[in-house]
């Protein structure tokens, strides 16, 4: 059976020593059976965890196993090649510890599928392929191509910022200045003068004339971010540049014109900020000509490996560094955050774990410490404990959890009826 499957499997007594070594071992490595056998597992099998940190060792050390760890290997030709290894002790009848097993899979063709599908998935620098950015995709030039005012609504780091662009770089005014405005970030005054410019002795400190950001965009495209934070005096002010493209510089006296198209973004509800009277109606609807409603990660999760792969090259070629990817156990535990934080966290997540990871593949122990905790928590002591219907029962109250109390959500997790759920769920609170 050993040697008919298609995974490289061996073996090694408690000296190191290779005792078995099957016909898919051979192939991937290109050591053969009668050469492997005998000889020490790190002469035969040279991979990136032969320093120091063997997943049989570990395994025999600690009496665990290791499940689909992805790391890399030298062939006998030279030639370097992911794979992805479990390993575990073997023990003999009375229980005691007589060696390891590992078994390894050539993920060669897995690799070459991911890098061919690299550049499909790419819209300018905005990547993905879920149904939601698709749809977004589709229209975008179309909304690139015209003058109107486009108002990006999304969670805070749903990459506004990176869809602005693009409409700029898609549109007309491509070879005009792009220029960026945080509005939530600079005091009333500051941002007043920022977006409009003054003139030489408008305050203390004016010796000469400074220009603003619509000046400064002028035949090109001005980003509006957090537009939900302007106050009310500086709405006045933009809702007439949008009436007419005129604006008068703080101090000044006479009306400048630019030639400006605005593209704002907000992770505020706009129309609830209307009805409490701190953002203007007037505005509101001039700034809402075109909106596009960005999806947060959460519902983007078959775009996280292609996330992934994207920003490792980017960290990859500013570092220097030669991070190959994530482990599967790793992107196990991300395709399992909701990322609140959005596109945003997990960057700032995967850019932690690059500087923690030595080389080849991130493991989940070069990531943050909160989302270890939240593994384990979701995991438990032993999940597997109790009777069969226990654990139905705790699976059942962890989906409902998991989705925020929404109980058809979490029976379609479950693929179970709404009657099943009610019962598994009375049937923890009982004890039953």
């Amino acid at each position: 059976m050993f040697s008919s499957i298609a995974d490289g499997l061996f073996t090694v007594d408690n000296e190191w020593n290779v005792t078995y070594f099957n016909e898919a071992a051979q192939r991937i490595t290109g050591i053969p059976v009668d050469e492997a056998v005998g000889r020490k597992c790190w002469d035969v099998f040279r991979s990136s965890l032969c320093d120091g940190n063997c997943a049989v060792g570990n395994c025999i050390e600690k009496d665990g196993r290791i499940v689909n760890k992805s790391i890399f290997i030298v062939r006998s030709d030279g030639t370097t090649l992911p794979i992805s290894i479990s390993a575990s002790t073997l023990k003999d009848k009375d229980g005691n510890v007589v060696g390891g097993v590992e078994t390894f899979r050539d993920l060669t063709d897995i690799h070459a599928m991911r890098q061919q599908a690299k550049d499909i998935y790419r819209f300018e620098n905005i990547v993905g392929r879920s149904a939601g950015l698709e749809k977004i995709f589709r229209i975008l030039p179309r909304i690139s191509d015209s003058e109107a005012t486009t108002l990006l609504l999304g969670e805070s780091g749903t990459g506004k910022e990176l869809f602005a662009r693009a409409i700029h770089n898609l549109s007309p005014r491509r070879d005009g200045p792009f220029v960026a405005v945080n509005c939530g970030a600079l005091p009333d005054t500051l941002l007043e003068s920022e977006l409009f410019g003054y003139k030489k002795g408008a305050f203390t400190d004016a010796r000469s004339d400074k220009p603003g950001r619509f000046q400064m965009a002028d035949g090109g495209t001005v980003f509006l971010d957090e537009i939900g934070d302007m106050p009310g005096n500086l709405q006045v002010k933009l809702l007439r540049f949008l009436q007419d493209k005129m604006y008068e510089p703080l101090g000044g006296v006479e009306a400048v014109h630019a030639d400006v198209r605005v593209v704002a973004a907000t992770n505020k509800d706009l129309e609830q900020a209307v009805a409490d009277g701190s953002f203007r109606q007037d505005l509101f609807y001039r700034l809402n000509v075109v909106t596009l409603t960005l999806p947060p990660l959460s519902q983007r999760q078959e775009d996280l490996p292609l996330l992934i792969n994207h920003f490792l090259e980017e960290f990859n070629a500013i570092q220097g560094k030669s991070i190959q990817g994530v482990s599967e156990d790793t992107l196990h535990v991300l395709m399992h955050h909701d990322f609140p934080g959005n596109v945003r966290e997990l960057e700032n997540i995967l850019e932690y774990a690059f500087i923690l990871c030595p080389g080849d593949f991130i493991q989940v122990e070069h990531l943050p410490e909160y989302l270890q905790s939240d593994l384990a928590r979701a995991s438990g002591p032993d999940p597997l404990r109790g009777s069969m219907d226990e654990i139905k029962s705790r699976a059942a109250h962890h989906a409902v959890e998991r989705n925020n109390g929404k109980k058809m959500a979490a029976c379609r997790d479950l693929g179970i009826t709404k009657d099943t759920l009610r019962r598994l769920l009375a049937a923890l609170e009982t004890g039953e």
